[in-house]
């Protein structure tokens, strides 16, 4: 019998034994939860693409894959990858849409997605609609890769990743239509902080219609919202060669 890809995902509304955790989040649609293998676990097996889906719980399209074995799977799916293509997650693949090989096996300059942190860990970092990273060179121990936000950071060579751009590239022109299909998705209304009292928000408060009334924003707990956000002395910083572009305060 074969495994289900499929499983009915919990709806946790963004709370935590009653308690909200994650804010604007509730009264969404039953879904399934798409098992999504980011880490192409069969190796050297070519797989024939047999459907494009649309997922519920990412922006970008999966598709449907079964192996020579007949074990079948999703992968996300790339940028011009049709049904009916062939695609392989090995150390000789060829640099063709939609297979998977480590980074030290890829030329300079080939776009990829579904990038893997930790060799092994499977993918984490470039799966979102229309994203793609790019190869930006090699030294003697790691590969470059040049982020989708701009940042060019170290990765080591055995971690692997997938050739291509990541499908459904138009998702960032759609039209939402009406307050009702973000409802639908589980989005709650979000109400600005200059618009709350000041208890409830560090930009609350003030006569009429007023500004934050702070040297810079704020989160609703008190910590910086624009600029230099990032945690000092992170893990990572020895990773990044070039940062990214930040906001007005960077």
């Amino acid at each position: 019998m074969t495994k289900s890809l499929k499983r009915i995902l919990k709806n946790k509304a963004g709370r935590s034994f009653g308690t909200i955790t994650v804010r604007h989040q509730g009264g969404r649609m039953k879904r399934f939860l798409r098992e999504v293998d980011f880490k192409r676990e069969k190796k050297d097996i070519w797989a024939k693409v047999e459907t494009v889906e649309y997922d519920p719980n990412r922006n970008a399209d999966i598709a449907k894959v079964v192996y020579e074995d007949g074990e079948r799977c999703y992968i996300i799916a790339p940028d011009k990858l049709v049904v009916g293509a062939k695609v392989i997650a090995s150390d000789s693949a060829p640099i063709e849409v939609g297979n998977a090989l480590p980074l030290g096996k890829i030329p300079v300059g080939t776009p990829v997605h579904n990038i893997e942190i930790k060799p092994g860990g499977g993918g984490q970092i470039a799966r979102g609609a229309g994203v793609l990273a790019s190869i930006f060179g090699k030294d003697e121990t790691h590969m470059l890769i040049k982020m989708p936000s701009g940042e060019i950071r170290k990765f080591d060579p055995d971690c692997w990743a997938t050739v291509g751009q990541v499908g459904n590239v138009d998702h960032k022109h759609r039209r939402i239509g009406k307050a009702g299909v973000n409802r639908r998705r589980g989005k709650r209304p979000t109400v600005r902080g200059v618009a709350m009292h000041p208890g409830a928000h560090p930009h609350g408060g003030g006569e009429g219609r007023s500004g934050i009334g702070l040297k810079y924003p704020k989160t609703p707990w008190g910590k910086p919202a624009v600029g230099k956000t990032r945690k000092p002395k992170k893990y990572s910083d020895r990773l990044i060669v070039k940062g990214r572009k930040r906001g007005k305060n960077g």
